[in-house]
């Protein structure tokens, strides 16, 4: 069996979260409504580790990410990379037990996760965050 690689957009607000997944010639396109203990409740920092931690969560769960894969993670936030990928620290609690939970994800599927830092403007995951 050949690992697959997959690129992984999300992002999130107040109000939504989204993700896109593309697999070779694949692209799933999803976006849900923040659930209510958090809408209106979270900051969009601490939103874009929600949708990150549901992507790959889902993507799981729809048998799109298996054992094994590598999944190239597309932040649009310093923050978020520099704490993901650089193993820096946050005072965020909120951002500390989604680090737990994504990498509890990796190490039970044994996946390899490649943070990779991306400008706003070029995270496909943004604009789900509008449609209706």
């Amino acid at each position: 069996m050949i690992d697959m690689e997959h690129i992984l957009y999300s992002d999130g607000n107040s109000k939504r979260i989204s993700w896109l997944i593309k697999t070779a010639d694949s692209i799933k396109k999803q976006f849900r409504e923040q659930a209510d203990i958090y809408r209106d409740k979270v900051t969009v920092l601490q939103s874009k580790y929600i949708a990150l931690h549901v992507g790959i969560f889902w993507s799981i769960g729809v048998f799109i990410i298996k054992n094994q894969d590598t999944v190239r993670v597309k932040l649009d936030s310093s923050e978020m990379l520099n704490h993901l990928a650089e193993k820096e620290t946050t005072a965020d609690e909120f951002a500390k037990k989604r680090k737990l939970f994504i990498d509890q994800l990796a190490r039970q599927r044994n996946l390899n996760l490649i943070y990779e830092k991306i400008d706003p403007s070029e995270n496909f995951a943004s604009s789900l965050l509008s449609e209706h």
